[in-house]
């Protein structure tokens, strides 16, 4: 069955940076987007950057406008791991990170369990 395990999350200052990252198993990593999505307390699940399944010379990156220019995301399909580098981190970006599977409808059938991000 379908398996997203994130890692990473940490207490950090702002200003400061982490890199989390997403194991996945029990698909065909390499033929899917992967996407991160937080949810910060009291506030609804925001999508945060997404990356297609394309080869890495085709491959798109694409970010909420909340985080554009400070997280980059990235995918090693051979370790069929994704990764979401965050810097500049506000406070404002205190969320749960979950790790998701993502189609051209944006629809996120699979999910993580997510991982804690504090900044302050």
């Amino acid at each position: 069955h379908v398996q997203l395990v994130e890692s990473g999350g940490d207490l950090v200052r702002p200003g400061g940076s982490l890199r989390l990252s997403c194991a996945a198993s029990g698909f065909t990593f390499s033929d899917y987007t992967m996407s991160w999505v937080r949810q910060a307390p009291g506030k609804e699940v925001e999508w945060v950057a997404g990356i297609t399944s394309l080869p890495s010379l085709f491959r798109a990156a694409s970010y909420a406008d909340s985080v554009k220019g400070r997280f980059t995301i990235s995918r090693d399909d051979a370790k069929v791991t994704h990764y979401l580098q965050m810097n500049s981190l506000k406070p404002e970006y205190t969320a749960v990170y979950l790790c998701v599977t993502m189609t051209g409808n944006w629809d996120f059938p699979n999910w993580g369990q997510g991982t804690q991000v504090p900044v302050s």
